[in-house]
């Protein structure tokens, strides 16, 4: 194995020569739980640990290391550690808005080039859920390709018609059903799977994940597990983030399923998954049209004509305004740490004059 074949590039050595990092080895970051880091390099993989200064100069929890990051590393007195000195710039960041913590945002992970967005045909179908997957990918200038897994627990016409419903909502995104029992559909997986290229999973707990990485590994890599039957919702068996070289050269990061996958700053993302109601709101008779009550409103009349899916647009609203109120928590939070800021400058200064 090679650092290549991990996703290495010319772009990234150019840095690590121009930052000095050159008599430091690179490694890439393939799991993380709570600051402990597993960092895998050529040779094999090693328990990693931050410096103090890495640590002391990080402003936010995303200067920290993620999974998918590139690092530049020194080994440590055990043949099992490093030390992480410096995380290489990101190609991509995948994240969604921190859960419980308002105006934070979690990195789901780093430099990848296509994210798999798993749903179950079984149980819980949402296409709400994808198109907010989509949003994430969108604002991240990840490449999307939807499965559609357990495809086995449905009949043929059942199939056609729910990938004849998400292609009414969701247009231009590859869409691949699968069976991880059967393995029907594999082969379309595979011939979309690029040597070098970096995947990542995302879906809810339950939605067939793990069965779907041990099958495309071919070794039982995951644990796997069914759903329960009192909720009827599936038991998360991944508990945090980790990358795995598959044997045609993808490489392939899973994630644990997320129960929330709330929108941080995706203006981008918005207007690239809700496409038509961004080109029709220019044809509205106000600039500042909310597409709710207005007199004029193009998007409006494109739902009430059917021309709109009405469920698409309600997702649309519901995820502009958590947009906005993640953008207004931020500006809420650097006003209060600038007013902080300014109260200790003062008290030092007055502290100063005194003595």
């Amino acid at each position: 194995m090679t650092l290549e074949d991990l996703g290495y590039n010319l772009e990234l050595e150019n840095y690590r020569k121009d930052q000095n990092l050159d008599s430091l080895s690179v490694g890439r970051v393939i799991s993380e739980h709570k600051e402990r880091y597993i960092v895998k390099t050529p040779k094999k993989e090693y328990d990693g640990e931050i410096i103090g200064n890495l640590r002391f100069t990080a402003r936010n929890r995303s200067d920290f290391p993620a999974v998918g990051d590139w690092v530049a590393i020194s080994e440590f007195d055990d043949d099992n550690k490093v030390l992480i000195h410096s995380v290489f710039p990101r190609k991509t960041i995948i994240e969604r808005q921190a859960v419980a913590k308002p105006g934070e945002k979690q990195i789901i992970a780093t430099n990848i080039d296509y994210a798999f967005i798993v749903q179950a045909v079984d149980r819980d179908f949402n296409i709400n859920r994808i198109e907010r997957y989509l949003t994430i990918c969108n604002s991240s200038n990840v490449k999307p390709i939807i499965i559609l897994s357990k495809i086995d627990l449905i009949n043929d016409r059942e199939l056609s018609k729910l990938i004849d419903t998400v292609q009414k909502r969701i247009k231009q995104v590859l869409i691949i059903p699968i069976s991880n029992e059967s393995r029907e559909g594999f082969e379309k997986l595979k011939e979309n799977i690029e040597k070098g290229k970096t995947y990542c999973l995302l879906g809810s707990s339950g939605v067939g994940k793990s069965s779907l990485l041990n099958n495309l590994s071919g070794k039982q890599l995951m644990q796997t597990n069914t759903i329960s039957e009192s909720t009827n919702k599936g038991r998360n068996v991944t508990s945090h983030r980790q990358l795995l070289v598959l044997e045609n050269g993808g490489i392939l990061i899973d994630n644990p399923g997320m129960r929330e996958v709330g929108i941080a700053d995706s203006k981008d993302g918005l207007e690239i998954t809700f496409g038509e109601i961004i080109e029709l709101s220019k044809d509205c008779k106000f600039k500042d049209c909310t597409h709710t009550t207005e007199v004029g409103c193009a998007v409006l009349k494109a739902v009430e004509s059917g021309e709109i899916d009405r469920s698409s647009y309600e997702n649309y609203l519901k995820m502009e305004r958590e947009k906005e109120h993640f953008e207004t928590t931020v500006a809420e939070k650097r006003k209060k740490d600038k007013a902080f800021g300014k109260m200790i400058k003062n008290y030092k200064k007055s502290n100063y004059k005194k003595h």
